[in-house]
């Protein structure tokens, strides 16, 4: 079975920076889309950042940009997210997710219709 790990989650004070990674358990997923989105507490699950299986396709939600980069490894089964510049509003469990092509992450409505999907990583900002 598939499996999307995450970690790198954590507590952090506002401003600070964290280091998000998603790894698929098997290589076939080097030629998929990754992203990630997340979801607050009493909140519906958002899109966050989406990557292509190349690296040179990259959407990033507006309440993200200019904070957050997202990046493949040089193993194309891996991926980061990298969040500086952290505030209070980006507390969440950050979920790891992948898709065929990088329009399906992007376009998705709260995450549905995406079928792989990590186990989700908790990122507390305080304030």
């Amino acid at each position: 079975q598939v499996q999307l790990v995450e970690s790198g989650g954590g507590l952090v004070q506002a401003g600070g920076s964290l280091r998000l990674s998603c790894a698929a358990s098997e290589a076939t997923f080097s030629r998929y889309a990754m992203g990630w989105f997340r979801q607050a507490p009493g909140k519906e699950r958002e899109f966050v950042a989406a990557i292509n299986w190349t690296g040179n396709t990259r959407y990033l939600a507006d309440s993200v940009k200019g904070r957050f980069t997202i990046s493949r490894g040089y193993a194309k089964n891996t991926m980061s997210l990298q969040m500086n510049n952290l505030t209070p509003e980006d507390t969440a469990d950050y979920y790891c997710a992948a898709a065929p092509n990088v329009g399906s992450l992007y376009e998705s409505t709260r995450g549905r219709g995406i079928d792989y999907w990590g186990k989700g990583t908790l990122v507390t900002v305080s304030s």
